[in-house]
């Protein structure tokens, strides 16, 4: 019986450059560093970066979002766009984000709510053919 999520591995071409972005940029607390890899930490998160090939990016809706506050939202948001982060998407969803790409183009979010506030969003206006449980 699945009990939740393990750890997150993603693909960098560039190990210190990811590195630094997810440490520097991101916030992650450095865990584990080798020639080819590195274990990251944020919260319960536990994200390995794996130095391999990236293939192109996708331009399908799948990301990883993680959560802020929204009194940090505006000193992050200055932090990513002086990183020189690509935003990817604007926000049209309930609760502020910003969608931006690492540097091998992965797609994150960084998000104020979680999923209840998304929830009672929801049953405001609900997407076509909703349902709740």
């Amino acid at each position: 019986m699945l009990s939740g999520l393990n750890h997150l591995t993603l693909a960098v071409s560039h190990l210190p450059r990811s590195f630094s972005f997810y440490v520097d940029v991101l916030g992650f607390t450095p865990r584990a560093k080798w020639a080819k890899g590195a274990y990251l930490s944020l919260g319960d998160l536990w994200l390995c970066l794996s130095l391999e090939s990236v293939v192109e990016r996708k331009t399908d809706y799948t990301h990883y979002a993680f959560t802020i506050a929204s009194d940090d939202m505006p000193s992050f948001r200055e932090k990513i766009q002086q990183a020189g982060a690509i935003e990817w998407k604007s926000n049209k969803s309930e609760g502020e984000s910003i969608y931006f790409l690492d540097p091998d183009g992965h797609q994150l979010e960084v998000h104020c709510g979680d999923l209840e506030s998304r929830l009672r969003s929801c049953k405001e206006n609900p997407y076509d053919e909703m349902e709740f449980f």
